[in-house]
């Protein structure tokens, strides 16, 4: 067992945290009050190689490993969980593809995230969230003509306003249901294809949301990633792969509140010693601190699993509920230390505390995880 990082590691380590710094932070507030990225931010960030961290080298990528990508994602989540969670989705629109596309799909697809454009993953529809059987966009297939036409609507799909390309998933079969889940690639700009309205969220608002109109769009078959019927597989090892990284965000965005409070607690004074002399605060801390280090160590170990090949799903499922559940909590009891000052505009943490609260529903709510862990030990 293990715990250093390598020097390579911590030196790009070093680099996010240092870009973290200088174009993300000083900017949190302001981006989360307009509701979107600051200009020129993703082109930063592709510049930095932070879009393509999940392309193998094979594919003109760095070919990271999990650790090292779940180490990006954490200072992401420290910067703002809203910018990390735009960043991630194109690792997450990627998988499918990098699992069971064709190699002239999973070039065509790297390539464009080595040039820097944005990929979406577009599953979710109004009436499907956790049961992925119920999608309802349909796709038609022309035998004659070599292809697709999908209809249907998608729902809180990130980066569906500004992606270049989209993994989506529709149903080849009249009577619905899993077996018919198909997954397809389709391009920004294909006929039909449109994007409806934006949503005013609660948190992440730096985050692009949007729903997907889907009106006669055809595609080629070579736009099928897999065979018919083979999404639903698609989909659920997909969300394997990304759900550590769901969880190292968390853990960066944990982090960034503890930070927070603690600063707070030693600046503070109250019956004229600083709170952070408060035993009820140190207690907080020392629990909140507890939380995130076991936190950091589940996503980390669900990545060096992965890493290793070995069947990691009840793990990546634990990293994900657990720290989601760590970053709820700890900004939650940051707010409470910082008193009314936490709950002012004025500090971060009411901003990280609404932030936190998607953790638990996106790629999988908490409950959704928890049937996940307990299928995989009880069966």
């Amino acid at each position: 067992m293990d715990f250093a990082l390598t020097e390579e590691q911590l030196e790009l380590q070093e680099m996010v945290r240092d870009f973290v710094a200088k174009e993300i932070t000083p900017y949190a507030a302001e981006m989360d009050r307009e509701n979107h990225a600051r200009e020129g931010l993703m082109e930063k960030a592709a510049d930095m190689g932070l879009l393509n961290v999940c392309v193998p080298e094979e594919y003109g990528g760095m070919g990271l490993d999990s650790v090292t990508v779940a180490l990006i994602y954490e200072e992401l989540g420290k910067g703002c969980a809203g910018v990390a969670t735009s960043i991630a989705a194109n690792s997450l629109a990627s998988y499918p593809i990098l699992l069971a596309g064709t190699e002239e799909q999973k070039q065509a697809h790297c390539d464009l995230l080595n040039e820097g454009k944005l990929a979406a993953f577009a599953l979710t529809e109004p009436g499907a969230g956790s049961d992925a059987g119920a999608v309802s966009t349909s796709a038609v297939k022309d035998k004659e003509a070599g292809t697709y036409t999908l209809n249907g609507a998608k729902a809180f799909i990130t980066n569906g306003g500004i992606a270049d390309t989209y993994l989506v998933f529709a149903n080849t079969r009249k009577t619905g249901g899993i077996r018919g889940l198909t997954a397809f690639i389709v391009p920004k700009g294909t006929p039909g294809f449109t994007v409806g309205k934006k949503e005013d969220k609660m948190g992440i608002r730096p985050s692009n949301t949007c729903e997907l109109i889907l009106q006669d769009v055809v595609i080629p078959e070579a736009n099928r990633v897999g065979r018919e019927g083979e999404g639903f597989r698609i989909a659920m090892n997909t969300l394997d792969n990304a759900r550590p990284f769901v969880g190292a965000v968390s853990v960066g965005l944990a982090q960034a509140a503890l930070d927070c409070a603690v600063k707070y607690s030693k600046e503070r004074k109250q019956f004229g010693q600083p709170i952070a002399s408060f035993q009820m605060i140190q207690s907080m801390i020392a629990d909140m601190a507890m939380r995130v280090e076991a936190a950091r160590m589940l996503v980390y170990k669900a990545c060096w699993m992965r890493d290793q090949g070995m069947e990691f799903s009840k793990e990546a499922a634990m990293a994900k509920c657990y720290a989601a559940d760590t970053a709820m909590e700890v900004t939650t009891n940051a707010v409470q230390i910082m008193g009314g000052y936490g709950y002012s505009r004025e500090y971060p943490v009411e901003k990280m505390m609404r932030d936190a609260k998607i953790m638990q529903i996106y790629e999988g709510t908490n409950q959704i995880q928890r049937l996940v862990i307990a299928n995989k030990i009880i069966f």
